[in-house]
C-alpha cells in the first residue's frame, strides 16, 4: 500500500513539475561525461532530476545565488548515481548547501584515544550523516570537466550519501541481496590496501591519491573515476570495476568504448 502511495505521489510531481527543455540541455552539455548515457536513459534521468529537487532544497550559503542551471547540474550528477537504484538511498535528509568558495566547518571529533581535535581547514565538499550535503561552487564548476581535473566533486559527495546509508560513511553501503557482503569486503579491502601502499610508495597514480585516506574515501573517489573516467577504473581495478557495476547496475566503460570506435 505505502508503494502504490509513494508512486501515486511521484506520478503527481513529474506531471506538475518539468525542467525546461533549454535548461535542461545547457545542463547536459555542461557535464562532459553524459553522452554515453542513450536519449531514453537520459529522459529518466531527467524524471528522477525533477523528484530530486522536488525533495530536496539546494540554497546558497553567505547570501550566494543558487540559479537553476546550478540547480540542474547538482542534481543530474546526485541522480546519475542512482538512475538504475531505489532513488530512497538519498531519503532520510533534505538540504544541498552551496557556499561560494571552500569552507571551513569547524566539527570537532574524537579519536580512538579519546583525544578531542577541532577540524578548521577549508573543505570544498562534506557530506554529513543524517545531515546536509556542503559543496563548493567553483569546485563543483570545475570538476564538472573531468578531463581538466581528475575529480567530480558533486559525486564524491553523494558516494558518501551512498555509503551513509546504513550508518557511518566506511565503504561499504547498503548491498542488493544478491550481491553477497563477503566478496565486497575482500575485493575491496584487498584494492585498497593494495592502492595505499602504491600511495605510501610515492608511486604518481591515475587515481587521485585522496583515495588512500581511507575505506569510505577510497569508495567515494573510485565512485567518481567508475563514472567520469570509467576505462581508467577496470584497466587499474578490474574487480572493483565488475563490483560497482553491479552496485550500480551500470557499464559505462563499455558504453565509453562504443563512442570512442564511433
Amino acid at each position: 500500500m505505502f508503494e502504490a502511495i509513494r508512486r501515486w505521489r511521484e506520478r503527481r510531481i513529474l506531471s506538475s513539475s518539468a525542467i525546461p527543455e533549454d535548461l535542461w540541455r545547457e545542463a547536459l552539455e555542461a557535464l562532459p561525461f553524459l553522452p554515453v548515457y542513450t536519449e531514453p536513459e537520459l529522459e529518466r534521468l531527467r524524471e528522477r532530476v525533477v523528484l530530486f529537487l522536488n525533495a530536496k532544497s539546494i540554497v546558497g550559503a553567505e547570501r550566494f545565488e543558487v540559479t537553476p542551471l546550478m540547480r540542474a547540474m547538482i542534481a543530474i550528477q546526485a541522480c546519475v548515481l542512482t538512475l538504475n537504484l531505489d532513488q530512497r538511498f538519498y531519503d532520510g535528509w533534505e538540504n544541498v548547501i552551496v557556499y561560494p568558495e571552500e569552507f571551513v566547518t569547524n566539527l570537532e571529533y574524537e579519536d580512538d584515544a579519546g583525544v578531542v581535535h577541532r577540524r578548521a581547514e577549508p573543505l570544498a565538499g562534506e557530506a554529513m550523516p543524517g545531515g546536509p550535503v556542503v559543496l563548493s561552487w567553483p569546485d563543483i564548476e570545475a570538476s564538472a570537466d573531468w578531463s581538466a581535473t581528475g575529480m567530480n566533486l558533486v559525486i564524491h559527495e553523494f558516494a558518501h550519501k551512498i555509503d551513509m546509508r546504513n550508518g557511518e560513511a566506511n565503504g561499504f553501503p547498503p548491498l542488493p541481496p544478491e550481491m553477497p557482503r563477503r566478496g565486497w569486503q575482500k575485493t575491496m579491502s584487498d584494492a585498497y590496501a593494495h592502492f595505499r601502499a602504491r600511495v605510501e610508495k610515492g608511486e604518481d597514480t591515475a587515481i587521485d591519491p585522496y583515495a588512500a585516506e581511507s575505506p569510505a574515501e577510497f569508495f567515494a573517489v573510485l565512485s567518481e573515476v567508475f563514472f567520469a573516467d570509467p576505462t581508467l577504473l577496470r584497466l587499474e581495478y578490474p574487480r572493483v570495476y565488475q563490483l560497482f557495476a553491479q552496485f550500480y547496475r551500470q557499464d559505462p566503460a563499455s558504453r565509453t568504448e562504443l563512442l570512442l570506435e564511433h
